[in-house]
């Protein structure tokens, strides 16, 4: 792929509308049209998750994206992911959807379900990933981004996980790496707070969520 054409571009996440645009900028013809590496977009898990809850959205299919961690990356055995969510009424419940796995994806990383039906024990979302961290379940040194790792990361990707539900996709909490000591360190009253909106969870997102606007180290 040719890493020039990607040039000036940031890894930001855009609402979609803007991210359409930048795409059709590049190359213009019809969307349904798939366009090779160097006519696509820099993007992140979070712009795939984005896209493919917009088109949902469209169709009128209710649809919201998670912030958690998959297990079917290399590095972290819990890698920090986002992915897209949408109600199935047929089958009645939330199915999890993974747009950015490609047939390239499958081949190097060897997962064996569908993208479009991803596993809850493949992707576990931010509210889950606390929990599991805190009764033992879960070993917080496994998930994390790069070197980044720990509670302080479970603490903010289920804080991102909440602000999602409430349909808050982008947020101050995106700045985590500007995160410095001692915010890093989760006391004894951090843990008590995130232990309890752990516990309220999908049901206390959006009255929640306000609370959660500016992180501490804003």
């Amino acid at each position: 792929m040719d890493v020039a054409a990607f040039a000036g571009q940031s890894r930001a996440t855009l609402p979609v509308a803007q991210r359409l645009k930048q795409i059709l900028a590049i190359d213009p013809r019809p969307l349904t049209i798939a366009r090779p590496g160097a006519s696509r977009v820099l993007a992140t898990c979070r712009d795939f998750s984005l896209m493919s809850c917009a088109v949902l959205r469209h169709h009128r299919v209710p649809a919201r994206i998670r912030c958690g961690f998959g297990r079917y990356f290399t590095g972290h055995p819990y890698h920090d992911h986002w992915v897209c969510e949408y109600w199935s009424r047929d089958e009645q419940r939330w199915v999890l959807v993974d747009a950015e796995l490609d047939e390239l994806h499958r081949s190097l990383l060897k997962f064996d379900f569908e993208p479009a039906d991803v596993p809850r024990t493949a992707f576990i979302t931010g509210i889950e990933a606390w929990k599991l961290c805190r009764t033992g379940a879960i070993d917080p040194a496994q998930l994390g981004h790069g070197t980044t790792t720990g509670l302080f990361f479970a603490r903010v990707n289920l804080v991102r996980d909440l602000l999602a539900l409430a349909k808050i996709e982008t947020s101050a909490w995106d700045t985590w790496r500007a995160a410095r000591e001692p915010h890093r360190v989760l006391d004894d009253a951090a843990l008590s707070r995130c232990d309890g909106i752990a516990q309220r969870g999908e049901a206390g997102a959006i009255e929640i969520a306000p609370s959660l606007n500016a992180p501490p180290w804003h």
